[in-house]
């Protein structure tokens, strides 16, 4: 249904959106310094962490919509 498609594309746009903000982050804390420091690595540990959790919802809505149709 249109309702789905929208709801795959929405999840996906998503996933993108939240990778620019990730590589964003990076490229702040790369400008900032090139200095190894505490603060920069949980920077950008949560901006990964941030990305694979929208990856796992995109895969969980494409699961419940997906799965329904393999089980008929």
């Amino acid at each position: 249904t249109s309702a789905s498609n929208a709801l795959v594309s929405a999840v996906l746009v998503l996933v993108l959106v939240v990778e620019l903000l990730n590589s964003a982050i990076e490229a702040v804390v790369d400008r900032i310094s090139l200095e190894r420091h505490p603060l920069s690595r949980v920077a950008k540990d949560l901006g990964s962490a941030a990305v694979f959790l929208s990856v796992l919802f995109a895969v969980l809505v494409w699961a419940v919509l997906v799965l329904p149709l393999l089980a008929r």
